[in-house]
């Protein structure tokens, strides 16, 4: 097991630099100069040739690509990512004021969709080809084509402008983060239901299973002590996936509900062309991306046996 961890883990290293490289260079390709940026904040007095070249050369836009690049790594090893172009603040410990905001929103977003996607999975699959089964697939459907900024626009009319129950932005509370929750993971629901319907189906026809019916035993326990473990390892893979695509790209919900995260610390430097705060989004939540499918790994394969035995045979 410990030699599976170390194999996967040295695996990760050259991803995370190829992240790194690709977020560097994104700063790179990106329009405009950050240097006249920083120095035209107001918009209202251009900058001379001289002050640009200064400012260039404080920066250190001046320096071969490979040295800027190098250097800009050494510093995120070492805990810096820099300070903004716009207003000086440190980019790390403003990444880490706004990340509870975005951990709640994932965190939320993960539980509805694990918790309803599971219950009507299971319901789907122990009530299969019922009115039940047929209603929850045909509402699965419209679930997957409904799109998620359409629908946290109809909550807001529905449950605060009409009924006057949920805040339409802030992050003061738990109910300032049920609609953007709700809009995060609607489609996700969907697919855990069906992810959850179709591995049931499979075991509640495995070998196992049917002897166990056999033999007398009943098929709450089949369920429950049998079946539902060996379901749910695809379905915690996808959960696993879905909070580390949640923590990295919650902008609409971010955006529409004016939660203060990452998501929407992101879209205000494009929107100043705020280079070193993207540079350092693009390698936050690539970096974690990785970390988090890296222990979805490492969980599978302790829950799964398969996976050791094939990992024993190969070594």
């Amino acid at each position: 097991m410990i030699r599976y961890f170390y194999r996967r883990i040295l695996l990760a290293v050259p991803v995370m630099l190829g992240i790194s490289l690709l977020a560097f260079v994104l700063g790179l390709l990106s329009p405009g100069d950050p240097a006249e940026f920083a120095l035209n904040q107001d918009g209202m007095d251009a900058p001379t040739e001289a002050q640009i070249a200064a400012m260039r050369e404080e920066l250190g836009l001046n320096r071969p690509i490979y040295v800027q690049y190098l250097g800009w790594l050494a510093q995120v090893l070492h805990g810096n990512l820099g300070s903004s172009y716009i207003n000086g603040k440190d980019i790390l410990q403003e990444l880490l004021l706004r990340l509870p905001v975005t951990v709640e929103l994932a965190v939320l977003a993960l539980v509805f969709a694990a918790v309803f996607g599971i219950c009507a999975g299971t319901l789907c699959a122990v009530y299969k080809d019922s009115w039940l089964d047929n209603t929850v697939q045909f509402f699965t459907n419209i679930m997957l084509a409904v799109p998620g900024f359409w629908l946290a626009l109809l909550m807001i009319l529905l449950f605060s402008e009409t009924l006057r129950l949920l805040p339409t932005s802030g992050s003061e509370s738990l109910l300032c983060f049920i609609m953007p929750a709700l809009a995060v993971s609607f489609s996700t629901i969907a697919t855990v239901c069906r992810y959850v319907r179709s591995s049931l189906l499979t075991e509640f026809a495995a070998q196992y299973f049917l002897v166990g019916r056999v033999r007398g035993i009943s098929k709450v326990k089949l369920l429950f002590c049998y079946a539902f473990p060996n379901a749910m390892l695809p379905v915690i893979a996808l959960l696993g996936n879905y909070l580390a695509g949640i923590l990295g790209g919650s902008v609409i919900a971010e955006s529409i509900f004016a939660l203060p995260g990452i998501s929407s610390m992101a879209l205000e430097a494009i929107r100043f062309r705020d280079y070193p705060v993207l540079q350092a989004y693009v390698l936050f939540t690539g970096w974690l991306l990785v970390l988090i499918t890296l222990g979805v790994d490492m969980l599978m394969f302790y829950l799964n046996p398969k996976l050791r035995v094939g990992d024993e045979r190969n070594g």
